[in-house]
């Protein structure tokens, strides 16, 4: 059974005054199985941090059904509500900690909502400090810390209830990219070591990249497209997602940088398409090498994703046209292959 279910959900908020009534999920089925990383990105206004609150139940739907750990939670009472919470973490862009209280009474609050006793609080609290890198920093105030720390404060508050399942709305959002990295690392590590299963949302694909297993996209209240990141990174269907794609993974020039580097390459440019191991970069080089036909990387790059390469390339090709036809022919059989018109 998945841990999270969304079945035909939608959520329509009533109008303004002088305004339409704003759908902002229409229709989205999801499903996130125990254990798995699942990254949801979209533009502004694409749903994403409403889907997310429908998981939490700080937004109900308009309809359709939400299940969280097998339990269905539209219709709950809120003291029912508050038990469903207790099993879900989460953590927040700008990171949401309470200012009158040390690093160590942050981590406190979600327990002693919960009822926990003095003792199993303390030996929690200092566990999750010692987890997170903080354990130094436990009476230091909020406002003594870095981004970086307070979202790591923000990450060991929200696996204080040891909960099945944390929610990540831009919590990558407001730290520079290196901490962003020490960041996703801890994430990793919770999902790892700790088998909590991980919705992150963002905008930001590159998070997708070193973070998920599986990505969702969302454009307009709907899912457009998803499936595993490598297989979503290296051939992406709809228009939005490839301009997600496209701000980690170089495609193909566009026509002014296509026009600049033919200024600056001769021959005809072809761009090959990488998917995997099965055919490297040396065996299409060794197939032009033998055809006699001269080459030149001008654009592009390989990624490598959870252990698997993809990526673009595109090539200027010179010599005999006779014999970029053939060498063209032949590198078209092992990869896919586009020439790219001047």
């Amino acid at each position: 059974m998945p841990l999270v279910e969304l079945t035909d959900v939608h959520k329509t908020f009533p109008a303004a005054r002088g305004r339409t009534p704003v759908e902002a999920i229409r229709g989205v089925d999801l499903t996130v199985e125990a254990g798995e990383i699942v990254g949801i990105v979209g533009y502004s206004g694409a749903g994403k941090s409403t889907l997310v609150r429908l998981i939490n139940a700080l937004e109900t739907t308009t309809s359709g059904s939400v299940q969280v750990d097998g339990r269905e939670i539209t219709g709950l009472k809120e003291r029912e509500l508050r038990e469903v919470r207790l099993g879900i973490g989460m953590i927040f862009q700008q990171f949401n900690l309470f200012r009158s209280r040390t690093v160590w009474g942050n981590v406190a609050y979600p327990l002693e909502v919960a009822g926990v006793p003095a003792q199993e609080q303390n030996a929690r609290i200092s566990d999750l400090l010692h987890f997170v890198g903080l354990a130094d920093k436990a009476h230091s105030h909020v406002e003594e810390l870095s981004g970086g720390q307070k979202q790591r404060v923000g990450i060991a508050r929200a696996l204080a209830t040891n909960p099945r399942l944390l929610l990540a709305d831009e919590a990558t959002s407001a730290l520079d990219p290196e901490t962003t990295q020490e960041v996703l690392a801890l994430l990793r590590r919770v999902n790892r070591e700790l088998g909590i299963t991980i919705v992150v949302i963002t905008h930001e694909m590159d998070v997708v990249r070193s973070l998920a297993h599986r990505v969702v996209v969302m454009e307009a209240g709907r899912i457009v497209e998803e499936g595993p990141v490598v297989q979503v990174l290296s051939d992406p269907q709809q228009p939005v997602t490839r301009r997600f794609v496209s701000t980690i993974v170089d495609d193909e020039p566009d026509a002014e940088a296509l026009a600049a580097l033919h200024a600056r390459h001769a021959g005809r440019f072809v761009k090959l398409a990488f998917r995997g191991d099965e055919v490297r970069q040396s065996d299409v080089f060794a197939v032009l090498l033998e055809h006699g036909v001269r080459f030149e990387l001008v654009f592009g790059g390989i990624e490598e994703v959870q252990g698997e390469t993809f990526g673009n390339l595109t090539l200027a090709l010179d010599g005999d046209p006779a014999a970029v036809d053939a060498a063209v022919d032949a590198v078209r059989a092992l990869v896919p292959t586009k020439e790219l018109a001047r």
